[in-house]
C-alpha cells in the first residue's frame, strides 16, 4: 500500500479528480468511435498516469480508459493501443499489476517507467496512420511548449488523417505560486524559466508585472490557449476545474481537436461532467455536516432552469445561422450553436431547440434523428 503524500492523494478521487475522470470516461468511447482507423485502431498516451486505481477501489484514469478498451474489444469495435507512463517508482508498481491485469485480457496495455518525454517517439510510431489522443495530467507544471507543439503540429499532420486530439492539465496553482514570487526578493529564476519553457516565452511575465492580481491566472491560462491553438491549428477549450463552488481553479483542462466532431462531443461531455461535479460536492458537504439542505445545492444553478433558458436561446442561434439562406449541418457550427451555453447544457437541448423551431413552422425538419449533431438544418420553404 503507497504511503506519504502519494498514498494520501491515492486514497480516494477529490472533487476535482471526479470531474476530470467523468468528463475522460464520456469522452474516451466517444473519440473511439469518431476516429476508430479503417483497420479500427486507436492509440492512447496517458504520460502521468499514476497508480491507475485508488486504494478504495475507485478507478482512476488509466483504469477507465482500460475499461474502454477492453469492452471495445469484446464487441469488436475498436482496438486501443494504450501507453502508461508513470515516473515514480511506488506509483508505477501499482500501475504496472493494473495494467497487466488487463493486458492479459488481449488488451494491448503498455507500461513505462519514467518520464513521458522518453516515450513519445515510441508512441509516434505506434501511431502512425492512426488517431492518437494525448492524455497530459502531471501534478506541477506541463510540458514545455515547444515539444507539445512539436508533437502536436510537426510530427502529427495537421489535415486530414489521422486525428490527433489533447486533453492537458494546465496548473493554474503553479501559475499562482510562481507568478506571484515572479517580481519578489524570494523569487526564484530558475522556476520562473521553467514557467517561461511551459508558456513558450517570457510572456506571463507582463500579466505578474504589479504583482499578484484576482485574474492574473486567468489571463495566462486563456493566452496559454490561444497561443498553442494558433501554434497547432487546433481549436482549444479551456475548462476550469475548481475544489467547491465559488473557488479558484486548481488547474484548467485544455482540450485541443481539429475535429468539428469533437468539440460538439466534448462540450456534450463537459456538461454531463459538470453535473456529476455538482452531484460530488453536495455527497460531501451531506457527509461533513448531515445538513437538510445541503450549501452546494443552495448555490448550484437549477439544470432544469438553466436547459429551459437554453433552449429559445440556441434556437435564436440556429435561427441566425439560417439567415444565410443556405442548409447547415449542426455540428459544423458548434460553436455558433450553443453560444453561451457551450458546455453548460447537453446536446438534447439542441434537439428540443429544433423541436421548437419547427413547431413554430421556422424549419422543415423535426429534430427526430439518431445524432442531432449530424442533423441537416433546412429552412421551410413557403409557397
Amino acid at each position: 500500500m503507497s504511503k506519504g503524500t502519494a498514498g494520501e492523494y491515492w486514497a480516494e478521487p477529490g472533487l476535482p479528480s471526479v470531474f476530470k475522470h467523468d468528463l475522460l470516461s464520456r469522452y474516451i468511447p466517444k473519440f473511439g468511435g469518431m476516429t476508430g482507423s479503417p483497420s479500427g485502431e486507436v492509440v492512447y498516451l496517458d504520460g502521468y498516469a499514476g497508480e491507475g486505481r485508488y486504494l478504495n477501489g475507485e478507478p482512476g484514469s488509466a483504469d477507465r480508459v482500460l475499461t474502454v478498451a477492453a469492452h471495445h474489444q469484446s464487441k469488436g469495435l475498436v482496438r486501443w493501443t494504450c501507453f502508461f507512463a508513470e515516473r515514480s517508482a511506488e506509483s508505477f508498481t501499482q500501475l504496472e499489476a493494473l495494467v497487466g491485469a488487463y493486458r492479459s485480457r488481449g488488451v494491448d496495455a503498455r507500461a513505462f517507467h519514467g518520464d513521458v518525454l522518453g516515450l513519445f517517439d515510441e508512441v509516434l510510431a505506434t501511431a502512425a496512420g492512426r488517431p492518437l489522443f494525448l492524455f497530459l495530467d502531471p501534478c506541477g507544471l506541463a510540458l514545455p511548449f515547444d515539444r507539445l507543439v512539436d508533437v502536436l503540429d510537426r510530427r502529427r499532420t495537421t489535415t486530414g488523417w489521422p486525428p490527433t486530439e489533447l486533453l492537458l492539465n494546465f496548473s493554474m496553482m503553479a501559475v499562482r505560486r510562481i507568478g506571484g514570487n515572479s517580481h519578489s526578493p524570494k523569487g526564484n529564476e530558475r522556476t520562473n524559466e521553467r514557467l517561461d519553457a511551459v508558456c513558450g516565452g517570457t510572456w506571463w511575465r507582463r500579466f505578474f508585472a504589479d504583482g499578484y492580481t484576482h485574474d492574473a491566472d486567468e489571463k495566462v491560462a486563456a493566452e496559454y490557449s490561444l497561443r498553442l491553438g494558433k501554434a497547432t491549428g487546433m481549436r482549444m477549450v479551456s475548462v476550469p476545474v475548481t475544489k467547491g463552488p465559488g473557488q479558484k481553479a486548481v488547474y484548467n483542462l485544455v482540450f485541443g481537436t481539429r475535429s468539428n466532431h469533437g468539440l460538439w462531443v466534448f462540450g456534450d461531455a463537459h456538461a454531463r461532467a459538470r453535473d456529476t461535479w455538482w452531484k460530488g460536492v453536495e455527497l460531501q458537504e451531506e457527509a461533513g455536516d448531515n445538513a437538510l439542505f445541503t450549501l452546494a445545492a443552495m448555490r448550484r444553478p437549477d439544470p432544469a432552469k438553466v436547459q429551459q433558458e437554453a433552449v429559445p436561446a440556441i434556437a435564436e442561434n440556429i435561427r441566425t445561422l439560417l439567415w444565410q439562406g443556405r442548409p447547415f449541418k449542426l455540428v459544423d457550427h458548434t460553436v455558433q450553436v450553443f453560444g453561451d451555453f457551450y458546455g453548460q447544457v447537453p446536446e438534447t437541448v439542441v434537439g428540443r431547440a429544433i423541436r421548437q423551431l419547427y413547431a413554430d413552422g421556422l424549419i422543415a425538419n423535426d429534430g427526430k434523428v439518431s445524432r442531432i449533431k449530424n442533423l441537416e438544418v433546412r429552412p421551410l420553404l413557403r409557397h
